[in-house]
């Protein structure tokens, strides 16, 4: 058993485990009786349990009341914690938003502020030469400069922490407090950038999904707008877009139509990004989650590559390309 897995420890006593004392009273014979069956049902628990000691304390202590059934889930977040690995709480490097390390304060600001994200990290000459990360707060307080607007990247981005893939969680979580921080760049065997892991990331596989403030409802999958646009959900099937449209769409590569606006930009999409894809103009709108994941495109027929939507502010649309 893994030295990391989390020990539990409960007496006897706490479980219910009565050992007959040879005392007589009233009501003996029935105290002997429930004391026999009781010991079988804990000998049962224990034959089902023998290599699985942590299991048995808590099915045990869930049987005799001792544990409630959501505190049973949080133990066993705990138990099993010690088990996990970096790459199964990783954001994939599919979903990781990065900047380039020539890219500017103002670029880089505006990227943090549409993208949702505080760090983000910064690449060299692709997304497997991270460099390091840099952080929201450092960008507002050089933007606050007369000059500080314009000035690289590189120069105030802070140094990442680089993790394999196969590192114990319970281990990565020490260190990243000892270090005081909040993001990881997660590595895969070969050296290459596999995603990146936050504090946030490994506590949710303990405690589950943190939602923020910022977390909107449900949407519907379709809705139609007035003008003429059609809003969907990030997950809508790349089919059922086509048949909105009457449109033959390819989606053998991928299967929602926030994955066919990834895979026109090349990258995250973020709020803002935009492509048009077998004459439909995708524009990406809200975030939803502590990811940001994109939670929904709007959607609309487009003249050509270059059309804009009359509502889409053009001058965002430019800046968006040079920030991303």
């Amino acid at each position: 058993m893994a030295s990391t897995r989390t020990k539990f420890r409960l007496r006897s006593t706490e479980l219910g485990i009565g050992v007959p004392t040879g005392g007589k009273g009233r009501g003996e014979g029935r105290g002997e009786e429930h004391d026999a069956g009781h010991t079988r049902k804990i000998s049962g628990l224990i034959f089902d349990h023998f290599d699985d000691p942590e299991a048995f304390v808590l099915d045990a202590g869930e049987q005799e009341g001792i544990i409630e059934g959501e505190d049973r889930k949080l133990l066993q977040s705990i138990v099993d914690f010690g088990d996990t690995i970096v790459r199964e709480v990783m954001v994939p490097r599919t979903e990781v938003v990065w900047i380039e390390r020539g890219k500017t304060v103002g670029q880089a600001l505006a990227l943090a502020l549409r993208s949702g994200f505080s760090r983000i990290p910064v690449i060299g000459e692709n997304v497997d030469d991270v460099i390091g990360v840099v952080y929201l707060k450092d960008l507002a307080a050089r933007a606050q400069d007369g000059q500080g607007r314009a000035t690289r990247v590189e120069e105030i981005m802070r140094p990442a922490l680089f993790v394999p893939e196969s590192k114990p969680v319970d281990e990565l979580l020490r260190e990243m407090q000892a270090r005081r921080t909040h993001i990881a760049i997660v590595i895969d065997e070969y050296g290459g950038t596999a995603g990146l892991v936050t504090i946030e990331d490994i506590l949710e596989e303990i405690v589950g999904e943190i939602a923020d403030e910022y977390d909107t409802e449900e949407r519907p999958p379709v809705e139609h707008l007035a003008d003429g646009s059609i809003r969907v959900t990030a997950r809508l099937p790349v089919e059922d877009l086509g048949e909105l449209f009457d449109v033959e769409l390819d989606g053998d590569d991928v299967e929602t139509v926030g994955g066919l606006l990834a895979q026109a930009l090349g990258r995250v999409p973020i709020p803002g990004s935009a492509a048009t894809v077998e004459g439909l103009r995708l524009v990406a709108e809200g975030t939803t989650g502590r990811r940001n994941r994109i939670d929904s495109v709007l959607v609309w027929r487009a003249p050509d590559e270059n059309a804009d939507h009359p509502d889409l502010d053009h001058e965002d649309t430019e800046r968006q390309a040079a920030d991303v």
